[in-house]
């Protein structure tokens, strides 16, 4: 019995087995595709590949285009690669890749950004595909196995990939042999639409509400493709001075909050966004003395792997295995050790507003900038360059017990060692507001601040948080705008509207925001 045969356990469905170039009939310009995936893991690869490669072969590009909708970033050789031959017309709702952000940047992609607990939900209701009564044309499934009843077993994340079960009108179920089967590390909840949704029964960051797998209508499923490819996992160098820096502040801020009684010693679930300095954050608990700390989080990078090692991580909940190359071998050379401890949910559960104040989840991510006031921007350099997307930092900072935002003070520019602050008069695209978040943090220091008032706010963010190159003109700004928005009756949280861009318009010019420098 090849490898195949044991993990697609309902053997009616065998039928259906082919090539991933065979699943081409199936596929018609302009559909609506959902795809399994979060953050490169869990996303179908032979599929997307092999249509990539028939675009390619047959010069389609631009005749053969898809609208996608995916729970977060996938593979660079999937989505990239069908942004760089115009494969692509809408894409929902987080992207990663050079190709895919010019196309967007171009508007030759017509992208949108969502809160990820909202569109997992958004989707299921049909808000993206009103033309269609709400379903999806295809989706498309990367799986561990399939069990007797036609449930799927997913392999490293979950994200939107039951939702897109659900409201697909015909699925491809990819079964990848060539990674274990991670039957059991699942909990899978298929939610009811209002309003008869019910509360999720989640009081502690191991509790159970679902199945191990995703329930599956298996006439929906008109084919099985075998992939042998692995996760195109994301690479992260090693935490850097800055970095490490940040990750201290934040861990004495910590050790304060016990010691005064607002946090107890194994602290609440943490969650930890994506990139280096959540890496340092995460490796700045592997070398602290917080014990028995559980994770309430999106997804799990290397370093929750140290973390496990060293004992002082209990448990962990996500919906995605966010792990490099190296750190998928770490994970499956101890998977059965791992496997015990981490549970992975749907996105609209992993990111749940519900579930993330009645645990009182740490929320711990960076931004591309933010302001004295302490709105920030996640997405939009400049207000208007997209990046990636605003991801699941939304859902945590805007409903975390503690809500800390981490960034470097400034940049360096192609002319300027200190040629972008992060700290800002005001934010040329707002993501989190002013509401949402207690505590701001650079390798200056961090402001804690909940309980003041808007220009007790700034001044403490900008004594705390600004590089020194960037001080001296803050302080004069906030002096400034105070003064006449007083006079003006206007001062309660004052700005100088002709000057509040002055820095990112010199930026755009001269390729500094210190535009006193000469």
């Amino acid at each position: 019995m090849s490898e195949l045969e044991k993990r697609v356990r309902k053997k009616k469905l065998l039928d259906r087995v082919m090539k991933a170039e065979d699943t081409i009939k199936f596929f018609e310009n302009g559909m609506d595709l959902g795809w399994s995936g979060f953050t490169p893991v869990g996303y179908p690869k032979k599929v997307p590949i092999a249509l990539a490669d028939y675009v390619e072969e047959n010069n389609l590009q631009g005749k053969l285009r898809f609208n996608l909708f995916i729970g977060a970033s996938v593979g660079a050789e999937t989505e990239d690669r069908w942004a760089s031959l115009d494969m692509i017309d809408r894409r929902w709702p987080y992207n990663t890749g050079k190709n895919i952000q010019k196309g967007i940047n171009s508007g030759r992609i017509r992208f949108g950004s969502k809160h990820l607990s909202m569109f997992a939900q958004d989707l299921k209701y049909g808000f993206f595909t009103k033309d269609k009564g709400g379903k999806l044309d295809i989706g498309i499934i990367e799986a561990s196995g399939i069990t007797e009843d036609g449930g799927i077993i997913l392999a490293g994340s979950v994200g939107t990939a039951p939702e897109i079960v659900d409201i697909a009108d015909k699925l491809i179920i990819e079964v990848n042999t060539k990674m274990p089967s991670f039957e059991g590390m699942h909990d899978v909840l298929i939610t009811d639409m209002p309003p008869h949704r019910k509360p999720y029964l989640i009081t502690n960051v191991a509790d159970r509400i679902g199945t191990t797998y995703i329930p599956c209508d298996h006439d929906k499923i008109v084919a099985i493709v075998e992939s042998d490819l692995l996760d195109n996992g994301r690479e992260l160098t090693e935490p850097d001075d800055l970095s490490n820096t940040i990750a201290g502040h934040i861990m004495d801020f910590f050790k304060n909050e016990v010691k005064v009684g607002r946090l107890p010693e194994n602290l609440f679930p943490l969650q930890s966004g994506v990139g280096n300095i959540a890496n340092a954050i995460v490796g700045g608990f592997v070398h602290g003395d917080f014990q028995n700390l559980n994770v309430y989080t999106e997804v799990l990078q290397d370093t929750m792997l140290d973390l496990f090692d060293s004992g002082k991580l209990d448990f962990a909940s996500a919906t995605s295995l966010s792990l490099s190359p190296k750190g998928f071998k770490r994970f499956f050379d101890k998977f059965d050790e791992y496997k015990e401890r981490i549970v992975l949910r749907p996105q609209q559960i992993s990111n749940n507003p519900e579930v993330i104040r009645r645990l009182g989840c740490i929320g711990m991510n960076t931004p591309v900038e933010f302001d004295i006031y302490a709105h920030a921007n996640s997405e939009n350099v400049l207000g208007t360059r997209m990046i990636n997307g605003l991801g699941g930092s939304g859902d945590f900072e805007r409903n975390a017990y503690l809500s800390i935002m981490h960034a470097p003070s400034c940049r360096p520019s192609k002319n300027d060692e200190f040629g972008i602050t992060t700290v800002l008069p005001k934010v040329t695209h707002v993501d989190h507001t002013e509401h949402d978040i207690d505590i701001l943090v650079t390798e200056q220091g961090l402001a804690d601040l909940r309980g003041l008032a808007p220009k007790e706010r700034a001044k403490e963010v900008i004594e705390k948080c600004a590089h020194p190159a960037y001080k001296d003109y803050l302080n004069d700004y906030l002096e400034r705008a105070t003064k006449k928005g007083i006079e003006k009756g206007m001062g309660h949280e004052p700005h100088l509207l002709d000057e509040v861009y002055k820095m990112q318009l010199n930026f755009i010019e001269n390729g500094t925001m210190r535009f006193w420098e000469k």
